[in-house]
């Protein structure tokens, strides 16, 4: 699920799954559709 998230003062959407941050809300739902949260996370 995407949630919406301030940072900046902008919106942001969250991938819930990874905690990726996309700034389009499609490039989220687009992603969450493939989001393999058994891989570690390249954005540590």
């Amino acid at each position: 699920m995407v949630a919406t998230t301030q940072k900046d003062g902008s919106t942001w959407y969250r991938c819930e799954e990874c905690d990726m941050l996309f700034d389009l809300e499609e490039d989220a739902k687009a992603h969450e559709e493939y989001c393999d949260t058994d891989s570690p996370s390249y954005l540590q």
